[in-house]
């Protein structure tokens, strides 16, 4: 079975090599995915929350229902009770928690803000990416995806499709923490916003296509670069390697996918 760890690696630069041969291949093989999906500002906010544990279609859902009742601004929120969101919130699952989770982030918005989430989203990369994750409900999956896709700032987007890919592929970090994964991409790669955002998407894009938790290989567009299509060349049975999920296992695709 081939090594993981990236310490198994030769040099930062054979890393760097790799992750951007993976992005050359994904991008010629799918296109620009032009993501995310939604119309931005706090769409996107209430998206990354409710797409905790969700697929994106039930997200869609909860999203329509909100606009439908003129509630998807953050003032609009703070003028509901906790248990009319979380009825309108309820195709996301979990909606009581993410009712919660909602309210808590209006609630510092318009305390440190004065509701201004332009302020919010103005912030450098890594003191808004703090500041999310002092909030609650916010884990560095949803940081993240608000970093990157609401404020359009680099920070590399990790979730259970990134772990399952680049395990197969034989690259992963040391540590199998959210921080060690993220800070693979982060020191390897151009820090760049339209890269990080184009990488994730296709990264979601390729596991529903082939790299699903039983991986298709046969079609894989990865498959002359990856230990698992090589191990199962020679008859190996595939596995998922990719351990446990992170909290936002299910983000944006089918939970098939």
């Amino acid at each position: 079975m081939a090594a993981n760890p990236t310490s198994d690696l030769p040099c930062a630069d054979s890393l760097r090599e790799r992750l951007t041969d993976i992005y050359d291949r994904l991008l010629a093989a799918y296109g620009p995915q032009r993501w995310w999906p939604g119309s931005g500002g706090f769409e996107t906010v209430a998206g990354a929350i409710l797409t905790q544990s969700a697929a994106w279609p039930n997200v869609e859902q909860a999203l329509e229902r909100l606009r439908a009742a003129g509630a998807l601004t953050p003032e609009a929120i703070l003028s509901l009770d906790e248990a009319e969101l979380a009825q309108l919130v309820r195709p996301s699952g979990y909606f009581n928690a993410k009712a919660r989770k909602l309210i808590a982030f209006c609630n510092m918005l318009r305390r440190e803000f004065s509701g201004d989430l332009h302020s919010l989203l103005a912030l450098p990369a890594q003191e808004l990416r703090g500041r999310l994750l002092s909030t609650y409900g916010i884990g560095p999956e949803t940081a993240d995806d608000i970093v990157l896709y609401a404020a359009a700032k680099p920070s590399f987007v990790i979730d259970a499709y990134t772990r399952r890919i680049f395990s197969r592929l034989g690259i992963a970090p040391q540590y199998e923490d959210y921080e060690s994964w993220r800070s693979m991409f982060m020191v390897a790669l151009p820090v760049n916003a339209t890269m990080f955002n184009e990488y994730h998407a296709l990264i979601v894009r390729h596991a529903k296509v082939s790299c699903a938790k039983r991986p298709d290989c046969a079609r894989c567009v990865l498959q002359g670069i990856c230990a698992t299509a090589a191990d199962t060349a020679q008859n190996a049975v595939p596995v998922d390697r990719s351990g446990a999920s992170f909290q936002n296992a299910s983000r944006t695709q089918e939970t098939n996918a």
